[in-house]
């Protein structure tokens, strides 16, 4: 079995519905404004709390706090989704003190971090204000996280090379190219080989214990994402052996099911138990085909049209519609498809996932008594997902764009 039927429901047998999707955004628009504090921005959601985390902190974060939320909500106004009734960029500074507090009480110094620290934030101020003190702050992020040893999108210097391709696309900097050169190389001599399987692979000194994840937010294949978006910045001749090695670590850790596929959470070494088969943008194929929509050539086309018809099969998930392990995420691989095939069955399947999200979001305001203020985990996510089903795009947030 490529995933495990408990984590997923029974689609929705709904039809497109264009005139909901785009009301369901201006609800979300609304209420997530009509939810802000300015001392404590939005209310951290019951699902987003983990362990013994204080339940009442105040999230800052690109991936479930302030930030995320904050670059939603500019980038659906800048893309026509929607009108805000006021800005949110005047008090970024504010914003990195209060996350600079968040990471030191949590014991933990990886400011530069992509998805939990400064870098985001930092991104944000730059690209409404930009300035040569604010520059050169993102420059020593990105250099200073070179050795990070996660070496993965969340914490290490993934996250800071895919800052710096978009730093490099804003501006045409020489000195974001470069930096992206210096990431990707120094990622390349950390690569390792596992003679069992026949590929590379990188390890992740990660929350107390050494893994090695293959997938879309700690793994191999989110750290290959913005070396496909950025091979014309890779010195000459890199990107030919970047592919190759992209290519066969992608299609020897294919699992494999019928015309069905997926992937393992981890590279599996001799004594080590099995992956949980998960099926969501974190740990399983939804994943691999956004981060390896992109990539050029044909060899990888049939692994991912596999991985698309299990995505298809394993159904929606039961987490929610959120982009990290929820149905808007997954619904993502269909808008990928098909923005590389241009078959329309692959956009009928997001806009299916779309209007079952729809319902998901409505029943989870109606439990919890108010919607989820998160990009990755909540419904101003979901919401840029709408979106791209109306237009019929695959242009996953913070990944693929970060300045519209």
């Amino acid at each position: 079995m490529l995933y495990d039927p408990t984590r997923h429901e029974a689609l929705q047998p709904l039809a497109w519905n264009e005139d909901l999707a785009r009301e369901t955004i201006r609800r979300v628009v609304r209420d997530t404004e009509d939810r802000f504090s300015a001392d404590r921005y939005w209310p951290l959601h019951p699902r987003d709390v983990e362990g013994d985390e204080d339940a009442d902190h105040v999230a800052t974060t690109l991936y479930y706090g302030a930030c995320g939320v904050i670059w939603a909500l500019h980038y659906l106004q800048a893309v026509g989704a929607a009108s805000l009734s006021r800005g949110y960029l005047d008090d970024l500074d504010r914003l990195l003190t209060s996350n600079r507090a968040r990471l030191n009480s949590a014991a933990g110094r990886d400011f530069a971090s992509f998805l939990m620290g400064d870098t985001p934030i930092e991104l944000l101020a730059y690209g409404d204000r930009p300035d040569a003190d604010r520059a050169a702050r993102l420059a020593a992020l990105i250099a200073g996280n070179l050795e990070n040893p996660t070496r993965e999108l969340m914490w290490g210097s993934p996250g800071t090379l895919l800052a710096a391709l978009f730093l490099h696309d804003r501006t045409g900097e020489a000195r974001w190219a470069e930096l992206f050169r210096q990431t990707a190389d120094k990622l390349w001599s950390q690569l390792l080989w596992s003679p069992e399987h026949g590929c590379h692979y990188w390890t992740q000194d990660l929350y107390g214990a050494q893994s090695t994840y293959l997938d879309g937010v700690h793994g191999f294949v989110a750290t290959a994402s913005p070396l496909i978006r950025g091979r014309h910045l890779l010195r000459d001749g890199t990107w030919t052996a970047w592919r190759a090695r992209i290519i066969t670590t992608i299609t020897r850790t294919a699992v494999w099911d019928g015309d069905q596929a997926n992937w393992p959470t981890h590279l599996v070494r001799p004594g080590d138990r099995p992956s949980r088969p998960l099926m969501q943008f974190c740990h399983g194929a939804p994943g691999f085909v956004i981060c390896l929509g992109d990539f050029p050539g044909a060899e990888l086309d049939d692994l991912l049209l596999a991985a698309g018809r299990a995505v298809w099969a394993a159904g929606p998930l039961t987490k929610g519609s959120n982009l990290c392990h929820g149905t808007g995420g997954n619904g993502y691989a269909f808008l990928k498809l098909y923005q590389r095939t241009q078959d329309p069955l692959w956009l009928d399947r997001a806009r299916a996932f779309a209007m079952h999200g729809i319902s998901q979001t409505e029943e989870d305001a109606a439990r919890h008594g108010r919607m989820r203020y998160s990009l990755w985990t909540g419904d101003p996510g979901f919401a840029i997902y709408l979106w791209d089903c109306v237009r019929g795009k695959s242009i996953f947030p913070t990944l693929d764009v970060f300045y519209a």
